[in-house]
């Protein structure tokens, strides 16, 4: 099957279809992070070259990639704690006007029925090429491990240096990265932080929480913490900084 690569700068009405894309390809959750709540939506705006879509031959926009450009001193210590924190990064040096030197992938989320067709692999190396386009120097990305959510009690510090019996990285995700040229830099434990209501946490989840204490919950990484006398959940995600080489 043929695809074809669109940036929302050249085709910006599909940007919808990313709305579509994130609803059915995360944990419902995963859609309530305070800080792409405040954030996320200006991805299209400030920085239409580095978000794109791969469509089909039929039309259809089957995956999408959300990245975004940053001043990075190409450092382990200067790495942002983790997701929310590159997002937040970018966009207020997109305001003071510093020339950013580096991207960061945000999201690669393809259409659940197409998965393990090796869009994802596709998506990477789109993006590969799209930095070198921009004239930018790095590539990172907060890799969120795409079996971890199997091991919730295992830390992502273990987890994420896996391997097979063949030397690869045992992840699927984190494997993907790998073959094409990503090392990991280091573990961020805090990459994403989550918090709502217990009511919040029951509707996402579809569960009950009874007590406070720990819960496993579906596509979590980690356990979320409730505290029913607070009235409150809080799911802290670790994620991956894994680096290709350009």
């Amino acid at each position: 099957m043929k695809y074809k690569i669109f940036t929302l700068a050249k085709r910006p009405e599909l940007a919808r279809h990313f709305d579509t894309l994130h609803t059915i390809g995360w944990p419902e959750f995963m859609l309530h992070d305070e800080v792409a709540d405040t954030y996320f939506h200006q991805l299209e705006e400030l920085f239409p070259q580095f978000q794109f879509c791969l469509v089909n031959e039929e039309g259809d926009v089957i995956a999408g990639c959300n990245s975004i450009p940053f001043c990075w001193d190409g450092t382990v210590e200067g790495l942002p704690s983790g997701w929310d924190r590159v997002l937040i990064r970018g966009i207020e040096e997109y305001r003071s006007e510093p020339k950013p030197n580096a991207v960061s992938a945000l999201s690669i989320v393809i259409d659940p029925a197409l998965r393990g067709k090796g869009i994802s692999r596709l998506m990477i190396i789109a993006l590969k090429e799209l930095v070198k386009n921009q004239q930018m120097k790095q590539l990172i990305a907060p890799v969120r491990p795409s079996f971890k959510h199997k091991y919730p009690h295992i830390p992502m510090h273990e987890y994420a240096y896996w391997k097979k019996d063949d030397g690869s990285p045992f992840d699927p995700w984190i494997r993907t990265h790998w073959k094409i040229g990503a090392n990991i830099l280091k573990i961020a434990p805090e990459s994403m932080i989550i918090k709502g209501t217990v009511a919040d946490w029951e509707i996402w989840t579809e569960m009950k929480f009874l007590e406070s204490g720990t819960y496993h919950v579906p596509g979590a990484l980690v356990p979320v913490t409730i505290d029913v006398e607070k009235n409150s959940g809080c799911y802290v995600e670790p994620n991956v900084w894994m680096q290709h080489i350009m």
